[in-house]
């Protein structure tokens, strides 16, 4: 093929390339555009935010703080052999323990599994 060919085929398909990226391109903008104003419609039947008045606000008593408590696992005894159905057990599987200092780290301990301290010795 000569050079002329080539500049027919270059001729004759770029129409088709610059169609083939415009109209997508034109329906995506329509698309998002759609959607916009769909997203306005739906944010205009949305109900009033409230006003300051009915926003919530703290009790007269003040801000309510975290309360921390160390608790231990309730013990479960197998009484006489024979195991204990569910309605014999607490709720919540522990008790509130009655020595409430909570235990610290200690020099000579390694802190965390694999930290390559010497443990508790």
């Amino acid at each position: 093929m000569d050079v002329a060919s080539y500049v027919v085929l270059a001729a004759g398909t770029a129409p088709w390339v610059i169609y083939g990226a415009f109209i997508p391109g034109i329906f995506i903008a329509g698309a998002l555009v759609w959607a916009i104003v769909l997203g306005i419609g739906v944010m205009r039947r949305e109900s009033e935010r409230p006003s300051e008045a009915e926003q919530p606000h703290l009790p007269v008593t003040g801000a309510i703080h975290e309360i921390s408590e160390v608790r231990e696992p309730d013990e479960v005894h197998c009484d006489n052999g024979e195991r204990l159905m569910p309605y014999e057990l607490h709720a919540s599987g522990s008790r509130r323990k009655p020595d409430q200092h909570r235990r610290r780290w200690s020099p000579g301990s390694s802190g965390s599994f694999g930290g390559g301290g010497g443990g508790r010795t």
